[in-house]
């Protein structure tokens, strides 16, 4: 009975083998020159976030949820 099971693993093993459409090493590329162009699209647009100043966040005590990053100002007013 394992035999019958080792051999119709080895005849699925050697049926299941299918070709690449294109070497291997041209989707390694591909992948590569997706990556490259995903990072110049991030240099691209890192002075996005410098274009103006920072504002300073108003502390709301009427917020549902309010931050905890005010540390503690909103009761003081």
């Amino acid at each position: 009975m394992l035999s019958q099971v080792l051999d119709a693993a080895l005849v699925a093993s050697e049926a299941a083998h299918v070709e690449l459409p294109v070497p291997a090493w041209t989707i390694g590329a591909g992948i590569m020159a997706f990556f490259v162009l995903l990072m110049f699209a991030t240099i691209a647009f890192t002075s996005v976030g410098q274009r103006h100043s920072a504002v300073e966040e108003q502390a709301d005590p009427h917020r549902q949820h309010p931050n905890k990053h005010d540390h503690g100002q909103a009761a003081r007013h």
